[in-house]
């Protein structure tokens, strides 16, 4: 007889070949929109509910993971994609090999490196856990086993699997008896209330709204964005230092019209140009103290003085961004 994990991998075949995708509703922000999944995820619940097994993970296997994350070999990276059919980003991948077997999960890389529960080290890690690289995480992947995992890994690239080629910051195991108590992925994002999924930790910080938006639109920590805005302007939207930066986020306007910023002085604009920046120099240089250099001083003279750039400026900036980054818990 067909065991529960058995038949929920069968639904997830079943509806890739019909064309069942999880249908999602948005509702637009100033900035960004945020997506809840329904519809696709529908019937594998009520399967679940039939057999006992809940909305939760039970039932559900590291293997099968594995097997759904597998379907989107060769999908093309696609910063910002969740649509299979277009191509796919890091987190999306991770997101809908789960959602395919009817565990959901947050849609944003640094959102999924805090579900479940902790893996200690990649020698305690399964098939089907998460790995989360970099500080703030900036990119994440299926492990497979035998230090081999799947991921979507960057632009001009494609799903694939690759050896785990650094050491993870976090682990996350988001099936089993212990991630259901931990309420991981006992239902959708939104069915948390509103004001959780609002504040994000930002509760009483300006502009808490818009740092939540960008951040899950460029995968960047609001945390982050608000520790930036709080040591650029003090949260001052109206803001303009002696060498002309602009706004919330100190903006130099030919900075911000490469960012496609046509008003500095527009928090929603500020913020969502300033995410854009972090997460480039994110990825860029693979490092937090070095993407904020990047902010302040800029990419060339990070690269042209292999580090921070011997600046007094840069070089007490960095550390005031950590610290107030540290001030609201991230």
């Amino acid at each position: 007889m067909m065991g529960v994990s058995g038949v929920m991998n069968r639904i997830a075949e079943l509806n890739g070949q019909l064309g069942l995708t999880p249908v999602t509703t948005t509702t637009a922000s100033s900035s960004a929109s945020r997506s809840t999944a329904t519809g696709g995820t529908a019937f594998a619940s009520a399967l679940a509910d039939a057999t006992g097994t809940g909305a939760g993970t039970a039932g559900v296997t590291g293997d099968a993971v594995v097997a759904a994350a597998k379907k989107y070999l060769g999908t093309p990276y696609v910063f910002g994609s969740t649509d299979p059919a277009k191509g796919l980003d890091c987190s999306a991948l991770v997101q809908r090999a789960f959602r395919d077997l009817g565990v959901e999960l947050p849609r944003n890389s640094w959102q999924q490196a805090k579900a479940g529960t902790k893996v200690d080290n990649l020698a305690a890690a399964k098939p089907g856990d998460i790995l989360a690289f970099d500080s703030p995480v900036d990119h994440v992947a299926i492990y497979l086993g035998d230090n081999k995992m799947i991921a979507a890994p960057k632009p001009g690239d494609h799903v694939k699997i690759q050896s785990v080629y650094e050491t993870p910051t976090h682990i996350r195991r988001v099936l089993g008896t212990e991630a259901v108590q931990a309420g991981v992925s006992a239902a959708a994002p939104a069915a948390r209330p509103a004001a959780l999924q609002q504040s994000g930790g930002l509760a009483g910080v300006p502009y808490a709204d818009l740092f939540m938006q960008a951040g899950a639109k460029y995968h960047v920590s609001p945390k982050l964005l608000a520790a930036v805005a709080k040591v650029e302007s003090g949260y001052n939207p109206k803001a303009v230092s002696p060498a002309g930066a602009q706004g919330l986020m100190q903006l130099m306007p030919s900075t911000a019209r490469g960012l496609g910023v046509d008003n500095s002085f527009d928090p929603a604009q500020a913020i969502d140009g300033g995410a854009k920046l972090l997460a480039h120099n994110l990825k860029e240089f693979k490092s937090l103290p070095l993407a904020l250099a990047a902010y302040n001083a800029g990419g060339g003279a990070v690269h042209k003085y292999g580090g921070i750039p011997p600046f007094a400026e840069t070089q007490a900036y960095v550390p005031k961004v950590q610290k107030a980054l540290a001030a609201l818990g991230g």
